[in-house]
């Protein structure tokens, strides 16, 4: 692999050999700032990563992509692993967070999904009849290999730095199923779910199925922790996401707890939701930049570590007022027994990586 300008001094970690047994997961990375607040252990210095981290804000990222398809660079190990690390080596962050895409399981088990620029995941045949969800293929254990060899090698390259594994909720993955792309309202998605209940619970049977496999995959392979994130979670009510959503939000969750790796929850407007999102088996609520985490963690119950929840916006306004509401953001989080670092949401693509620098410099210092 060609190596970028930034990297030139930069040791190459991708060269390095790869464990083919990796340490049990629940000893791993157990003294790590990050490992010991996702479970409930307030370390000295908060920890601190950002959604998105790996990405377009970075200039050796958008270098290495040229010419390589999203999906596809999710699929190359080598390149997913470099791309994983790349915001490490830059910023310093309390952990990594598995390049990758919420579509991925989807393209694996062999549902033609593609990346269109500017707006995101498109499938030419939506699934919005029970013969479209009995038509769903199995995902093959086989298909994950490359999953299993990227994480493997990142990993190896990461050292003392833990990385969380990373895949979208099945409510999410069936929105875009269904509506054929990206939506705000979820308007077909939620009709489907009142409407034809029964093709509603075997087409997130069939999510929490590929996306279980496909984390446990991720955890199987060397990730400390994992992530599950509901993009579209914010736009159901609560009596419909217990009745209809979190049993399978909680089954695909299931084989990743079971290797005994911290499991953090976030979704995108979900502040009325919070509770029932951690009953899924949850052992972290990841919180978006409308609740305050003070009010998040009294909602619940002050008992649950919280990640986030630095405003993305507020990355592009001038320093002091980024440094106020960072300090603010840490301030608050000081009510829950721990507390990770983060913003409300993803990364925007405009950010200065600098500003992300920058906020690590700052927390290390507080």
């Amino acid at each position: 692999m060609v190596r970028t300008e930034a990297q030139e001094h930069e040791p190459n970690l991708n060269n390095v050999s790869v464990n083919p047994a990796p340490q049990p997961a629940v000893d791993r990375h157990a003294g790590s700032r990050l490992v010991r607040a996702y479970r409930g252990d307030r370390p000295e210095t908060t920890p601190v990563w950002f959604m998105r981290q790996a990405g377009r804000s970075l200039p050796e990222y958008r270098a290495l992509r040229v010419g390589t398809d999203m999906l596809d660079a999710c699929l190359d190990p080598e390149l997913a692993s470099e791309i994983t690390l790349q915001p490490v080596r830059r910023h310093g962050v309390d952990a990594a967070i598995f390049f990758s895409d919420i579509v991925i399981p989807v393209r694996l088990a062999g549902v033609d999904v593609r990346i269109v620029a500017g707006r995101g995941p498109v499938l030419d045949r939506p699934v919005r009849s029970a013969a479209d969800v009995a038509a769903l293929p199995a995902l093959d254990p086989g298909a994950l290999q490359p999953i299993r060899d990227a994480v493997a090698l990142t990993v190896a390259g990461l050292g003392d730095t833990p990385l969380i594994g990373f895949a979208g909720a099945p409510y999410t993955l069936a929105s875009y199923l269904v509506e054929g792309g990206p939506s705000r309202e979820q308007l077909r998605t939620r009709a489907l779910l009142h409407s034809e209940p029964d093709t509603w619970d075997a087409l997130l049977a069939w999510c929490a199925e590929i996306t279980g496999a496909f984390l446990a995959a991720q955890v199987e392979a060397g990730a400390s922790a994992a992530q599950l994130f509901d993009s579209w979670a914010g736009s159901l009510s609560v009596r419909d996401y217990t009745e209809h959503v979190s049993a399978h939000s909680a089954a695909a969750i299931a084989p990743a707890k079971a290797l005994g790796v911290p499991i953090v929850h976030f979704g995108v407007g979900t502040g009325e939701l919070l509770t029932s999102m951690r009953s899924i088996g949850a052992d972290v609520m990841g919180v978006d930049w409308r609740l305050p985490l003070d009010e998040a963690s009294r909602r619940l119950g002050g008992s649950t570590p919280l990640q986030g929840n630095v405003d993305p916006a507020l990355l592009a306004a001038p320093w002091p007022v980024l440094e106020a509401h960072v300090r603010d953001v840490l301030d608050r989080g000081r009510a829950a027994p721990a507390h990770v670092l983060n913003l409300g949401h993803g990364v925007p693509p405009e950010t200065d990586p600098g500003v992300l620098t920058r906020i690590v410099e700052l927390v290390r210092g507080v």
